[in-house]
């Protein structure tokens, strides 16, 4: 079964003064998936459930040390339970069983020094098999196969690839990484180049915080020195990889009907707000 890396240890300073005491991967969004009627969760439930949906079980949460509400929301609460009653205590019960059924390990970024420093730290939960990272304040509403089943199944017909990004067109380059991609067939890229944030980006596509690796990748991270932000940057890695010739790198790109939902900053929380009200 494949692993999961989910983020969540960034400061959200975009988003003060809410994000003072609250992490912002618990930033609430309507859904209607999980529930008959639409509810307000917290971001990072709506990941984990989509998550689990896929039938995925095993997951990795990267927190920062002042995070411990995260922790708290996902841990099953049976006097809280009790209080509650009618479709509250059904919907509550449903994720309690879920996270029952789940295996879930917390590792603590202490200090915020960037993604891959966050995915690093995860070695150890990982060992040597693939697995999925997901930051913990942006996700993918998609009415069709979602691009994390697309991820696997890039990974399942190319064996000797070591990393696969999920990218989408983009206006403004300082929000992403940009890779230089070339056209293999119908959506599907072979990556040549990634830089961080770049001030003169070589494509007009942006990489999306949701990753497909081979454990190839933890060598390479320890390779890095700190980038842009004076952070240890995941794309930075990932381009170590694609200098080392034998090791693949692919892309797959958001499809038309699939919506990006990032509460990283108010413009992209209000923008969020909006998609998820009217389809999530």
């Amino acid at each position: 079964m494949t692993k999961v890396i989910i983020t969540a240890a960034g400061k959200g300073t975009r988003l003060l003064p809410f994000t003072k005491e609250m992490p912002k991967e618990m930033m609430p969004i309507f859904s209607q998936t999980f529930t008959k009627n639409r509810v307000v969760l917290p971001l990072l439930q709506y990941i984990y459930e989509q998550l689990y949906s896929m039938n995925f079980r095993d997951y990795c949460f990267v927190v920062g040390r002042e995070k411990r509400s995260i922790e708290d929301h996902f841990t099953p609460h049976e006097t809280y339970l009790k209080e509650l009653t009618g479709d509250y205590k059904k919907f509550i019960t449903k994720f309690y069983q879920k996270l029952e059924n789940s295996h879930l390990v917390w590792i603590n970024q202490n200090k915020p020094l960037g993604f891959g420093d966050a995915v690093k730290r995860a070695e150890r939960y990982v060992g040597k098999e693939d697995f999925i990272v997901h930051a913990g304040d942006v996700t993918i509403l998609s009415h069709g196969k979602h691009p994390i089943v697309r991820l696997i199944e890039t990974a399942k017909k190319n064996p000797d690839v070591k990393a696969i990004l999920l990218c989408k067109k983009i206006k403004d380059s300082k929000k992403y990484g940009v890779p230089t991609i070339k056209k293999i067939s119908n959506n599907l890229f072979t990556v040549e180049e990634i830089i961080e944030k770049p001030d003169r980006p070589k494509s007009n596509f942006g990489v999306l915080p949701l990753y497909y690796f081979r454990s190839d990748i933890f060598s390479s991270l320890k390779k890095i020195k700190k980038g842009k932000g004076k952070e240890f940057q995941l794309t930075d890695a990932i381009q170590n990889l694609i200098k080392e010739k034998t090791k693949k790198v692919l892309a797959i790109t958001l499809n038309k009907n699939e919506d990006e939902i990032d509460v990283g900053t108010v413009e992209s929380y209000k923008n969020s707000q909006d998609i998820t009200f009217r389809k999530a």
